[in-house]
């Protein structure tokens, strides 16, 4: 069992909560859902029943943050793609790199029980709202740069990016990925 153990309080209740999350998805990818009891994440956590008890009601309630807090590191990953810091190599324009990392992340992580689980309901609802958004935002500074058509709102044409990189979870191969991106932008580009 980790000893957890940080110098404030608030760092503490991170550290517990990131380790409660880590070992819930642990546990769920080597038995599944039904191998994650709140007793076996206590102990893989290396915490006491009580103390998990404290910071979720019960395992949905713990995938439902883990979801969340996947979510957010693919966001700031996507970020850091479509808008790369000096210090980092860029992939061309902002959103093909960023069309192009969800895409690879979707067939990377695709199937399996714990995506299964954790893509349905308002979290889920909440989290693809937030991925148009972003969309929406690279669209928009294509828009601008006279890059893409401008013939259709950027929001829908951030919703058909959304459900367009959906396929990727089906694809066959890196390259299959690699086709749908290049087939999603030549949409975005091509002015009626």
């Amino acid at each position: 069992m980790p000893r957890l153990w940080e110098e404030t309080i608030e760092a503490h209740r991170d550290a517990v909560r990131e380790a409660i999350l880590d070992a819930t998805a642990a546990l769920v990818g080597e038995h599944g859902v039904a191998g994650a009891k709140m007793a076996r994440i206590a102990a893989e956590a290396g915490i006491g029943r009580a103390t998990l008890y404290k910071y979720f009601a019960d395992v949905e309630a713990i995938l439902h943050a883990w979801h969340a807090r996947q979510v957010e590191r693919h966001l700031q990953h996507l970020q850091q793609v479509a808008h790369p810091t000096q210090g980092d190599a860029g992939a061309g324009e902002p959103l093909e790199a960023a069309l192009l990392a969800y895409a690879e992340m979707s067939f990377e992580h695709r199937g399996g029980e714990l995506t299964t689980l954790v893509h349905y309901g308002e979290h889920f609802a909440h989290a693809q709202r937030r991925l148009v958004a972003f969309f929406e935002h690279l669209i928009e500074e294509g828009v601008r740069a006279g890059q893409l058509r401008s013939d259709v709102p950027a929001e829908e044409l951030a919703q058909f990016c959304a459900h367009a990189l959906d396929a990727a979870r089906e694809a066959s191969s890196p390259a299959a990925v690699q086709r749908l991106v290049a087939t999603i932008l030549d949409s975005l580009r091509h002015n009626t």
